[in-house]
């Protein structure tokens, strides 16, 4: 495919429509590393340098935004899911390619095709076997490693449960084949999950052998956790997250979170209030367990989860079942801050919203709690899962913009499965220039390429180098 098909829209211009937009992100942007604080790439596959046996299993396996169009587009589950052949599965996607017209999918499947494999034409029933088959010989030459060094990736940061060995990270830095320098994101989501007694009670087993200690009573879990953080720091963790609903922030003493602990461990059913006021005090406790190790914090908040219970029972979590959801989100967020600031243990902290409602408190929020000691301390996260598209992350930049110092925002991730979503940092670098560039020529702001330059330079890489103080790998 060294033609491009005559309608292929990807042209070195995409998305920047005016001159400055063109020149700051090719002069730029566009050479920058990349710096992906957040994702969701399997350890494993890093550490064996895996290569990929064809376009499906790189491309569309375990790809819940895709399944969602699919499904949308009347395809049966088995293409989706289920146990049709890997090129059945991919003809399948391409067939739903021409319906996502408008929809960030069309535009992040033509990107990744171009930027991995020269692909330069449009997917579709009748383009899908001679791209499939591109693709494909060209897979057994992309090992995950080549692929992170050939996208200039520095820093990559998976997302990992405190039980986890990190077996994997220690063979990638052990062996040094990989470029790219890989840390572990502690994820303790499953420490929370005390009002579902029979997953609580198989995972503290699990923190259990992890750490040595045993977790039948409070303050033994505790210190359990705590194990596991050092672990981890260890290890090279600097970064916590915490995929919530909304921040937990009610008043709850250590007696009344172990009395809860207690009924969780014997099996018994926690009620809903229970259950926040026992994740509060654990809120609590991992927040001033980062700011001790001087970790960076993030919370995703927002999003309705398995709402499909018939495809839940059946398919299980994480599989496109999940939508935004529209709690309130500003009093909890608040509270749960400043209970941590007041003992000056709030730790670096970037704060991700599902619901664009949510996109100007949280701008203000931030606000709330700078104190100097870094810039930029607390941060408004960039545009998450169904908001990490054109749209979404225009908003995300006006409201940071109008409300905090866009300057000084760590920039751009991935959250995502693939070692093909690199090309996001591409199109959120293109989206950023072109928004800076359009208020140049309306005359919003100055014409000064060394000043908008530095800016797009430390937004796109260098403020995230800075903030979160990993040391890079080194790009040839």
């Amino acid at each position: 495919m060294k033609t491009a098909d005559s309608t292929f829209f990807i042209t070195d211009d995409f998305l920047l429509t005016n001159d400055v937009a063109r020149e700051l992100y090719h002069d730029h942007a566009k050479h920058e590393p990349i710096f992906d604080y957040h994702c969701h790439l399997p350890p494993d596959q890093i550490a064996a340098n895996k290569t990929f046996r064809n376009l499906y299993e790189i491309w569309l396996a375990g790809d819940h935004y895709k399944w969602r169009a699919m499904r949308s587009n009347g395809v049966a589950e088995k293409y989706c899911t289920g146990d049709a052949p890997d090129y059945d599965k991919f003809l399948a996607f391409a067939r739903t390619v021409p319906y996502t017209l408008r929809n960030p999918i069309y535009h992040w499947t033509h990107l990744e095709l171009n930027r991995f494999f020269g692909i330069a034409k449009l997917l579709d029933e009748s383009t899908a076997r001679e791209i499939w088959d591109t693709a494909n010989t060209r897979l057994p030459h992309m090992p995950v490693g080549e692929i992170m060094r050939k996208s200039r990736v520095t820093v990559v940061c998976t997302t990992d449960d405190p039980t986890d060995t990190l077996e994997h990270h220690q063979k990638i830095q052990r062996e040094g084949k990989i470029a790219t320098r890989v840390y572990p994101t502690w994820r303790p989501d499953k420490a929370l999950a005390v009002d579902n007694p029979v997953a609580f009670n198989a995972w503290l087993d699990k923190l259990a052998a992890a750490s040595g200690i045993d977790c039948n009573n409070f303050a033994n879990f505790l210190a359990a956790l705590e194990n596991r953080h050092e672990f981890f720091h260890k290890n090279g963790c600097r970064l916590s997250d915490h995929g919530l609903s909304y921040c937990y922030a009610d008043d709850c003493c250590e007696a009344e979170a172990a009395r809860v602990f207690a009924e969780a461990r014997a099996g018994r059913k926690v009620n809903l209030l229970d259950a926040n006021r026992f994740r509060a005090f654990l809120m609590i406790f991992f927040g001033e367990l980062d700011a001790v190790r001087g970790w960076t914090k993030q919370i995703h908040l927002g999003a309705l989860r398995n709402n499909n219970t018939r495809l839940f029972r059946a398919l299980g979590p994480d599989i496109g079942f999940d939508s935004i959801g529209d709690w309130p989100q500003a009093e909890s967020l608040s509270r749960y801050l400043d209970k941590l600031d007041q003992n000056n243990r709030l730790p670096k902290t970037i704060l991700y919203n599902l619901n664009p409602a949510d996109n100007y408190m949280l701008a203000t929020m931030i606000g709330n709690f700078q104190d100097g000691s870094i810039p930029g301390k607390i941060q408004f996260g960039s545009g998450w899962w169904f908001l990490d598209q054109k749209e979404g992350m225009e908003w995300q930049l006006n409201a940071l913009s109008q409300l905090g110092l866009l300057r000084r925002f760590v920039g751009m991730l991935t959250d995502s499965r693939s070692f093909l979503s690199y090309s996001r940092h591409e199109y959120f670098r293109r989206i950023l220039c072109n928004l800076i560039g359009r208020d140049v020529v309306n005359g919003e702001l100055p014409r000064d390429m060394k000043l908008l330059g530095a800016m797009v330079r430390d937004i796109s890489y260098r403020n995230a180098v800075a903030y979160f103080g990993l040391e890079p790998g080194k790009l040839e």
